[in-house]
């Protein structure tokens, strides 16, 4: 594992925590973040609080870096790609593509920069093209830009699924204070 990918777990692994068990968490039990159900299928069958940390670290690897190509997005874009991760370990991997597909379609300038691509939550060589044209065509300020948006989309879903569920507003303050960056 690269040094730049341990630092950026490791900051992970502080914002999470260790072991939480929230009474409001329709997740359940956690341990640094990782979920009993996510933990299991990575061979885990101890208790939640007894998870090792070396295991946490292999599951985000694993699962939340490498499975879903943000590992290909640090390639073009560091900051774009640790702000996915965090996405993906909070929210799901398939909903940080999506709102990275989305983005860079509203960013897309009616198409004049490369086709718009099919929203499908799968970071695959078009949605990486894209990026790249994107933040090739838009220079520094593009990536300031799409991190804006990245965060809209991700603070505007915080809000909708606490109020569909109220005791999701245990959770609002901080996933607003921890998740969202201006």
């Amino acid at each position: 594992m690269s040094r730049r990918l341990t630092v950026i777990i490791d900051e992970l692994l502080d914002r999470e925590g260790g072991y939480v068990d929230h009474a409001d968490d329709k997740g359940g039990a956690t341990m640094y973040g990782i979920t009993e159900q996510v933990a299991r299928l990575h061979g885990w069958d101890g208790k939640m609080q007894y998870m090792p940390k070396t295991l946490a670290v292999q599951i985000y690897k694993d699962q939340y870096w490498s499975a879903p190509n943000f590992d290909r997005v640090a390639m073009i874009n560091q900051r774009i790609a640790e702000e996915l991760l965090d996405t993906g370990v909070n929210m799901g991997v398939a909903v940080a593509a999506k709102m990275l597909q989305r983005s860079l379609n509203a960013l897309n300038s009616q198409e004049s920069y490369y086709a718009d691509m099919l929203v499908d939550g799968i970071v695959g060589n078009t949605t990486l093209g894209a990026l790249k044209h994107y933040l090739d065509r838009r220079q520094h300020h593009g990536e300031d830009v799409l991190m804006k948006a990245l965060n809209c989309l991700q603070g505007a879903r915080y809000i909708t699924i606490s109020e569909a569920r109220e005791r999701n507003e245990s959770f609002l303050y901080g996933w607003l204070h921890h998740r969202i960056h201006l």
